[in-house]
């Protein structure tokens, strides 16, 4: 069969009913009359129009390509692989994983309006939400990850979003999605689902009844720590209707390069991310076991107060991020314990990154949450004695050895 049709052109569109596998390497733009087998980089701001006529379409219905924040064909095939992969209807990049929640906000909302969140999110999510969002009148109450009753006790009359990352940083604390959508559509509001930590390969959130799904693509979408990324993904109407006008006028867009780079990096992803959750259960369990531990928070583990929602969600896979708390006799003895463990590793990155193939570990208590007051970290379980492992593709044995430095000499 020829690789190309009457026209010259490459073989396009894909066949209907490919599997996410296929997809996550597959889908996106159609090559170029070049044919290139590997997605194209375009790397340009502005896009020369053949004649006038066709420019003053194009800009007046922003339709093709015309100039790269409205539209660039490198961030387009990462919005459409991604939403491919989601099972969504369309996708929209942003440059971080945070604008992705202010694109979220802003396209939603308005003075007035409220929003119930897990108070067990993201350090950088809550202060969103809770400083940054509230100067403009929208106010947010702050919920159990996993008390349903206190999701239905915090709305009101003006919720319009419930927005939930399950599961959590650090502490991977899991929500019933489908009992959120039922709650928020039961209300007229809408769920978002942070699935930054699961991605499609694990968990897909729409499919259990979530409207849009928000990644972090800087964590494990990427996977190597190389660049920023961030995306919503939902049906097409709100993308496109919704999102896409204030993207476009706001300009908190994805570059084209890093869309290339996160795209490339989607072909991998299924592999990557169930290697390092198999990683993960090994250190975990590893962890668990140990005299120094007082305990380990993973979906993975028995143990894990939602383990069996974690496996029915995560396709019985935990994910590639624990969290493990030291044994200690106060607040002050936990913290030096901490930082002992975190600075006795040699093979281990000290960062505040995670998703990668190299295995991160992190103090969240003076890092990731460490701009909150004292008050939202205790109310968020995020005690000093907390230290969280992003596990990469090293060996586990190397990984364990390398804990055993500081947990031996504690």
């Amino acid at each position: 069969m020829s690789e190309h049709d009457d026209a010259g052109q490459p073989r396009w569109p894909l066949p209907a009913g490919l599997r996410a596998q296929t997809l996550a390497v597959r889908s996106g733009l159609a090559p170029s009359p070049h044919g290139e087998n590997s997605e194209a980089l375009f790397l340009t701001s502005a896009f020369v129009q053949p004649d006038s006529e066709t420019a003053a379409r194009r800009f007046a219905q922003m339709e093709d390509f015309t100039y790269s924040r409205t539209a660039n064909p490198s961030v387009r095939s990462f919005e459409m692989r991604l939403a491919a992969m989601e099972g969504a209807e369309a996708a929209i990049a942003t440059a971080t994983g945070m604008s992705a929640i202010l694109l979220l906000v802003m396209g939603l909302l308005k003075a007035g309006d409220h929003v119930v969140c897990s108070r067990s999110v993201f350090g950088s999510t809550i202060g969103l939400f809770a400083k940054e969002f509230g100067k403009f009148g929208v106010q947010t109450d702050f919920v159990s990850q996993t008390d349903i009753g206190e999701w239905r006790a915090a709305m009101r009359p003006q919720t319009r979003l419930l927005f939930a990352e399950t599961p959590t940083n650090p502490l991977t604390e899991v929500c019933d999605i489908a009992a959120l959508a039922e709650l928020a559509h039961g209300a007229g509001a809408l769920l978002a689902v942070d699935n930054t930590f699961c991605t499609p390969v694990l968990q897909r959130p729409l499919e259990l009844g979530a409207d849009l799904v928000m990644h972090a693509g800087t964590k494990f979408l990427d996977g190597q720590g190389r660049v920023m990324a961030g995306a919503l993904c939902g049906p097409a109407a709100l993308i496109r209707e919704v999102f896409w006008p204030v993207l476009r006028t706001v300009g908190m867009v994805l570059s084209p390069f890093n869309a290339w780079v996160v795209t490339k990096s989607l072909e991998t992803l299924a592999l990557r991310v169930r290697a390092q959750s198999e990683n993960t259960l090994a250190v975990a369990r590893w962890l668990e076991a140990h005299p120094a531990v007082e305990r380990v928070y993973y979906p993975g583990l028995p143990s894990h107060p939602q383990h069996a929602l974690a496996m029915a969600q995560q396709s019985g896979t935990g994910g590639a991020v624990l969290s493990f708390v030291l044994r200690a006799s106060d607040a002050q003895a936990a913290r030096r314990a901490a930082f002992h463990v975190v600075d006795s590793t040699r093979l281990l990155s000290i960062a505040a990154n995670l998703g990668d193939t190299k295995t991160i570990i992190t103090h969240p208590a003076t890092t990731s949450h460490g701009r909150l007051t004292e008050a939202q970290r205790q109310a968020a379980g995020i005690g000093q004695g907390l230290v969280r492992l992003a596990v990469g593709l090293e060996h586990v044995d190397d990984v364990t050895d390398d804990l055993q430095r500081g947990l031996s000499t504690l």
